[in-house]
């Protein structure tokens, strides 16, 4: 599935937060959406990019895409599952 096609229904920015609140404010996003629904978290890179999208699988959701822009920040695509 290429980024084009992924349309989230919600979108945060947390790049102006370390970890582990970057994980916080995700978990936070995701509970207030439907199974089904896509998340797109925009992040930096670093502990942020490591970190968040293994703590969103661990916790059962899954990761579309991840997408690296050009200011080195990141954009990551996610499910949400069953909790």
């Amino acid at each position: 599935m290429s980024v084009q096609e992924i349309i989230p229904d919600e979108r945060i920015d947390i790049t102006d937060v370390n970890c582990p609140i970057t994980f916080v404010k995700t978990k936070v996003a995701l509970d207030e959406l439907d199974v089904g629904q896509i998340l797109q978290v925009h992040l930096n890179g670093g502990e942020p990019i490591q970190n968040v999208p293994r703590s969103v699988k661990d916790e059962g959701h899954i990761v579309l895409n991840i997408t690296e822009n050009d200011d080195g920040t990141y954009e990551l695509f996610i499910k949400k599952n069953e909790e």
